[in-house]
């Protein structure tokens, strides 16, 4: 048979949250059963304030009914609002496990990375480190400690005399600018004037004398 029409698949499990959603849905049916009844009930009520006689008992049998009917809607409603609060709180606590387990693998890798990493170091090769930096430091700051040490004056020398001295250089200083700038005096007076044209007078004297022997010799 199953040849010939094919076999019939099961039907996939309905989810959790599926079932809360169709026992919700069937809550609200029976609640609104209940709300019916309460109707009914009311009128009944009215009813009963003006019946009398036999007709008062009728329409009591009736109420009645309707409430009893109304305690076993009330009864399901209950029941129904437990089982759904119940799958409520197993998919939270499912859903909280999920969460727990992805946690924990998040963990052991991590863990495990970590372990990975840290089997490379080696804290020996990390403390003989740290001492050969703290000896350089150490070096380094004796070097310029002996660089920036202030060489002593000896007990010899006076100091008030080498102010003395320093004062006289730049005196003699002075007086060298002085001299360099000023002007010879044989530029500011008349005097100079002839001096420097009785220089210019044999000049010429021996000049006229080369001339003449050149005249003879031609």
């Amino acid at each position: 048979m199953n040849r010939l029409f094919g076999s019939r698949q099961a039907a996939p499990k309905p989810s959790l949250d599926e079932a809360i959603k169709s026992t919700d849905a069937r809550a609200e049916g029976v609640q609104a059963k209940i709300r019916n009844l309460d109707v009914e009930l009311a009128k009944y009520r009215d009813q009963l304030k003006r019946a009398q006689g036999a007709g008062r008992n009728a329409i009591q049998q009736r109420a009645l009914r309707v409430l009893k009917q109304k305690r076993l809607y009330e009864g399901q409603y209950e029941q129904l609002v437990q089982q759904s609060y119940n799958m409520a709180q197993a998919d939270l606590t499912t859903e909280n496990l999920r969460n727990t387990m992805a946690t924990v693998s998040a963990m052991d890798a991590a863990n495990k990375e970590m372990r990975k990493t840290y089997g490379k170091i080696d804290l020996d090769k990390i403390e003989r480190t740290n001492d050969e930096m703290q000896d350089l430091m150490e070096m380094a700051n004796e070097v310029q400690e002996s660089l920036g040490r202030q060489y002593e004056v000896p007990d010899d020398i006076n100091e008030d005399e080498l102010q003395a001295e320093l004062d006289a250089l730049g005196d003699d200083v002075a007086a060298e600018a002085l001299t360099e700038g000023a002007t010879p005096s044989y530029l500011n007076n008349a005097e100079g004037a002839k001096e420097l044209d009785g220089l210019q007078a044999p000049t010429d004297q021996i000049g006229e004398a080369g001339k003449q022997e050149a005249v003879r010799a031609v």
